[in-house]
C-alpha cells in the first residue's frame, strides 16, 4: 500500500499522538549529574567557559547534591581538584583527601543519592596525565593501573556507590576488581570509562577539574576518534575485566559507537555529554541562535535513541525539573 492510503503523518497530528507514539523517552532516572569540588568552605566559583556550572567547595556540593536529588537526579558524578598536586597523586590516595571527604559528606547528607567517583590520576598530579610518567614523558601503563585500584579502593572506603576509571590504561578494570573484590567491597560497581575518545570536546572539562596535561597530549591512552572498531575491542574488554557499566565518552559526535556498543553487550550503557558539547548549546543559546530547551531535549533524546541507557550530563537537574513540570 502506497500514498493516498498510507499517510505516516496520521499520528503525527496533535501533541497527544505523538506522545502515545513516542519511541524514545527521557526520564530524570536515566541522568547523572557531574560535580566539581575544589578546596575551601563556602566556594561557589564559576567556570568560565561552562556558564551555570560551579566549582564547589565540599559544603556547596553537599548543597548542590540535594538539590540535584529533589529534582529527580538519582546519581552524582564527582571530580575533585585538590590543592595539593604531586607526581604520584598521593590527594587521591589519602583517604582525607577532598575527594574522599566531599564523597563521605554527600553520602551522609543524602543517604539515597547515588555517588559515582571519578577514578583517574589527572586531577591530582602536578602534570595532568592520567597515569605516571616516566623519563621521556612516555606514561607507564602497569605502575598507573597499580596506583588507580588503590584510588578506586579509597573512594570505596569513603563510601562511593560506583566507582568509574576515566584514564584509559590497559588492565584498571581488572586491577580494580580484584582489589574491591579482596578488601570486601565486591558490591562496588565499577562503571567503566571504556571507549573514551582523544576529543577537542573536552576543553571547558579541564578549567572545570584543573587537569589540563602540562605537556603533551593523552593520544597515546585516549582513543583516536577516526576509530569505531577499536572501541568495541575495549569496550568487550572491560566486560571481560569485570565492569558492570560501559560507557562512550564524549556522546553527541559518537551516536554510531553508542549503537554499536548496544549492539554489542548486555551491560548497561552510559553515555557522557560533555563540556563542549554543554558550552556549545549554552554559547549558541545565549546569542539567541538556537532554543536552548528544545536543543537540549534533542541532543539527550538523540543519545538515548542511539542506544544509552544512562546519560552524564550538566543540564541533568535542568532536564530533570522540566520532566516533572
Amino acid at each position: 500500500m502506497t500514498f493516498p492510503s498510507v499517510r505516516p503523518r496520521r499520528t503525527r497530528q496533535s501533541d497527544l499522538w505523538r506522545r502515545m507514539v513516542r519511541e524514545t523517552r527521557l526520564a530524570p532516572e536515566q541522568l547523572i549529574y557531574p560535580l566539581f569540588v575544589v578546596p575551601g568552605k563556602g566556594v561557589r566559583h564559576s567556570v568560565s567557559s561552562m556558564p551555570g556550572i560551579f566549582q564547589l567547595s565540599v559544603d556547596e556540593a553537599v548543597q548542590e547534591s540535594r538539590a540535584a536529588e529533589q529534582a529527580g537526579v538519582p546519581a552524582v558524578l564527582l571530580f575533585a581538584a585538590p590543592e595539593h598536586k604531586d607526581a604520584r597523586a598521593s590527594a587521591a590516595l589519602d583517604p582525607h583527601g577532598l575527594a574522599a571527604e566531599a564523597i563521605g559528606a554527600i553520602k551522609a547528607a543524602c543517604p539515597h543519592l547515588l555517588v559515582w567517583a571519578d577514578v583517574c590520576l589527572c586531577g591530582a598530579t602536578d602534570h595532568g596525565h592520567c597515569g605516571h610518567v616516566l623519563p621521556g614523558g612516555v606514561i607507564d601503563n602497569d605502575s598507573s593501573v597499580q596506583t588507580l585500584a588503590q584510588v578506586a579502593l579509597n573512594y570505596a572506603r569513603a563510601g562511593a556507590d560506583a566507582v568509574a576509571p576515566s584514564d584509559m590504561m590497559d588492565g584498571r578494570v581488572q586491577a580494580i576488581r580484584r582489589v574491591l573484590d579482596r578488601d570486601g567491597f565486591a558490591m562496588t560497581p565499577i562503571v567503566s570509562y571504556a571507549a573514551k575518545y582523544a576529543s577537542a570536546f573536552y576543553g571547558p572539562f579541564r578549567e572545570a577539574a584543573e587537569s589540563a596535561p602540562a605537556f603533551g597530549d593523552r593520544r597515546s591512552y585516549q582513543m583516536d576518534p577516526a576509530n569505531g572498531r577499536e572501541a568495541l575491542r575495549e569496550v568487550l574488554l572491560d566486560v571481560e575485566e569485570g565492569a558492570d557499566l560501559v560507557m562512550v565518552k564524549p556522546a553527541g559526535p559518537y551516536l554510531d559507537i553508542i549503537r554499536e556498543v548496544r549492539d554489542a553487550v548486555r551491560l548497561p550503557v552510559v553515555a557522557y555529554q560533555v563540556s563542549g558539547e554543554y558550552s556549545l548549546i549554552k554559547a549558541a543559546a545565549e546569542r539567541g541562535w538556537i532554543d536552548e530547551r528544545a536543543a537540549v531535549m534533542e541532543t539527550l533524546t538523540g543519545i538515548r535513541r542511539a542506544g544509552a541507557d544512562l546519560i552524564i550530563t550538566y543540564y541533568a537537574p535542568q532536564v530533570a525539573r522540566w520532566l516533572g513540570a
